[in-house]
């Protein structure tokens, strides 16, 4: 991926404040600081969404170098652990990062990145042929667990993407999802492709400058995870004036059937397209989609196989699921699976272990038309009292009834945990939920935290909630 960039030519691939960066030039750049790395090896980029930290990026697609993707605002005792356990050779960095590594040797410097070599280390962990890159799973920010994606899983989910899409050259998207995540990667991954044009930004969708941005840069198409359409819904998304706008998509966990169909309302209404995807870093980004022309009819689904995969569903024995209206764990088989896990550098050297096949963990249904739609995970379901309750479904439920609510549901058997940022809605919520899904009061515990942990995509951290409980 990315080898031919260059033909692309004078076409614009970046604009970064008023700084237009064509293929030629970024193709130029990239190769720059690949050539100082040289030969294969093992790189942490801390990622920001800047143009020098997407030319690194493609330089080391391009050049077969393999690029670690790395948030840039973590915590520096969580960054000394992953050198420690997987010895990178070299860091593309901003430059107020560079202190951080006493031990290193500047060797290159572009646009406030610098290129950081590590001493001699004894250890060199071997490569395998096939890896790519590495990028962190949903939520595991400082964790060492990574998903090794090959060059055929990228290459081949970013032409499914492209396809359902029906991506091309003018196509003008804007950075407002980190690099460092696999849907804002992809989106680097597709406009490149097609040679469509990147507005390249840190400012958030909470910046009037953004909007600013998508409207005087014509951008085209707008991505956002669940939290990015719940925040655009209370920003008044829908009296603004976008006309270049024609597509809007969504990932990255499931969006709330009533706000799916808000959005959906509202594209038909512009003559503009509304996506709802699914995926998992563990698939390189997208495993479904569900087509713009149905998406009324189908609220809540998150649709069909992209292009070049397939789902099925089984039951707890592993049995395939063929009726329909029968909930099941879903199966994802494609080229886009990624190779498997890594949890240190002595796991850099595996191959494929996986073979196209992903058990996603998701539970899901499948409708008479051949849509799905995910119900819950297999891990989000508590049994209160030898009844079976969906955590993704209480919280559903919860913002049902209290409309601005944040709020994050977990526990253990016999245990529900509400967590809430509002304290005033603290002694509404037991009562209610009590009646609505019908378990004893006893059962629910009710807190007020100061924030929901989030990671950099919107997604709940529920992990972090069990420090909460009282048991």
């Amino acid at each position: 991926m990315f080898k031919h960039i260059e033909n692309f030519k004078e076409r614009l691939a970046l604009i970064e404040n008023e700084r237009c960066i064509s293929y030629k030039t970024l193709a130029h750049a990239a190769d720059m600081i690949a050539a100082k790395v040289g030969k294969r090896a093992l790189v942490f980029l801390l990622c920001t969404n800047t143009s020098a930290a997407i030319a690194g990026y493609v330089g080391f697609i391009r050049r077969g170098i393999v690029p670690v993707m790395l948030d840039e605002t973590m915590d520096e005792r969580l960054l000394e652990r992953l050198v420690h356990l997987y010895h990178p050779r070299f860091f593309w960095v901003p430059q107020k990062r560079a202190a951080t590594y006493l031990d290193c040797e500047t060797i290159f410097e572009q646009d406030g990145y610098v290129l950081l070599q590590a001493q001699e280390k004894d250890t060199v962990f071997p490569l395998h042929e096939e890896l790519a890159l590495l990028m962190s799973t949903s939520g595991s920010t400082g964790s060492p667990k990574f998903v090794r994606l090959s060059y055929q899983n990228l290459t081949s989910n970013t032409q499914s993407i492209i396809e359902y899409l029906h991506m091309d050259s003018a196509e003008r998207g804007i950075t407002n999802l980190p690099i460092h995540y696999v849907y804002g990667l992809s989106l680097v991954n597709t406009h490149l492709s097609v040679g469509g044009t990147l507005v390249v930004t840190e400012k958030t969708l909470f910046q009037r400058e953004f909007w600013q941005l998508m409207k005087e840069q014509e951008v085209t198409n707008l991505a956002g995870v669940p939290y990015t359409y719940e925040m655009m819904n209370r920003l008044g998304f829908f009296r603004m004036e976008l006309p270049a706008l024609s597509t809007l998509t969504q990932a990255g966990g499931k969006l709330d059937a009533e706000l799916h169909r808000k959005f959906a309302l509202y594209a038909a209404e512009k003559n503009k397209q509304f996506f709802v995807m699914y995926g998992a870093a563990e698939a390189t980004a997208r495993m479904g989609y569900l087509p713009p022309q149905v998406s009324l009819d189908e609220c809540g689904a998150m649709g069909i196989a992209i292009p070049g995969g397939r789902f099925e569903l089984v039951d707890e024995d592993g049995t395939v699921l063929e009726n329909h209206g029968i909930s099941g764990e879903l199966v994802y088989y494609g080229e886009n699976v990624s190779m498997g896990y890594a949890e240190c550098g002595t796991d850099l050297s595996r191959g494929d272990e996986r073979h196209g096949r992903l058990v996603t963990g998701d539970i899901a249904v499948r409708d008479a038309a051949g849509y799905y739609t995910v119900v819950g995970r297999k891990k989000r379901f508590l049994k209160i009292f030898g009844k079976r309750v969906n955590l993704q479904e209480v919280e559903h439920i919860l913002r049902q009834r209290f409309e601005t609510i944040d709020a994050a549901c977990a526990g253990t058997d016999d245990h529900l945990y509400v967590f809430t940022a509002q304290k005033d809605l603290v002694s509404d919520i037991k009562p209610f939920l009590s009646m609505k899904i019908g378990i004893h009061p006893t059962a629910i515990n009710v807190k007020h935290i100061a924030e929901i942990p989030k990671n950099a995509s919107g997604k709940t951290i529920y992990k972090e909630l069990e420090r909460y409980y009282d048991l």
